[in-house]
């Protein structure tokens, strides 16, 4: 994964905030929206795709594609600075492969410790019955 290659193929777009704001929010289009098209990417391979889809598959439309909104700062720079951040930690994660679990073998001296704790207890209960007088 290339990181400027991504970025360049990614697509802006000025929105103006919701919300309260007074007079600045009406005039100042500060709410920036990324868009990014997974399936016209150069910058990712067949299978960092595959793995993309899979992983960030609640996030992506129907046509795949990854839209991520920012309206923290007043300042559309920022809030550009912002949301690419939050996209590229976003790919990241979704290409991140957890290492596969190897299931161990119990050691041979927890086998050992085991049935020796359960040899005790059995003899501390036969100790405890009453003497067979047969």
């Amino acid at each position: 994964m290339d990181n400027e290659k991504i970025i360049s193929e990614l697509g802006f777009k000025a929105v103006r905030s919701s919300g309260s704001g007074g007079q600045n929010v009406n005039k100042v289009s500060s709410k920036v929206v990324l868009t990014f098209d997974l399936e016209t990417s150069q910058a990712l391979s067949d299978d960092e795709k595959i793995l993309l889809k899979a992983n960030l598959a609640p996030r992506l439309t129907s046509e795949n594609i990854l839209i991520l909104n920012c309206d923290e700062d007043r300042s559309q720079l920022k809030n550009k600075e912002i949301v690419t951040k939050r996209f590229l930690e976003i790919v990241k994660k979704g290409l991140y492969v957890p290492k596969v679990r190897k299931a161990t073998k119990v050691p041979k001296s927890v086998i050992k410790k085991r049935i020796k704790d359960k040899k005790n207890i059995s003899d501390l209960k036969q100790s405890r019955r009453k003497p067979n007088l047969e």
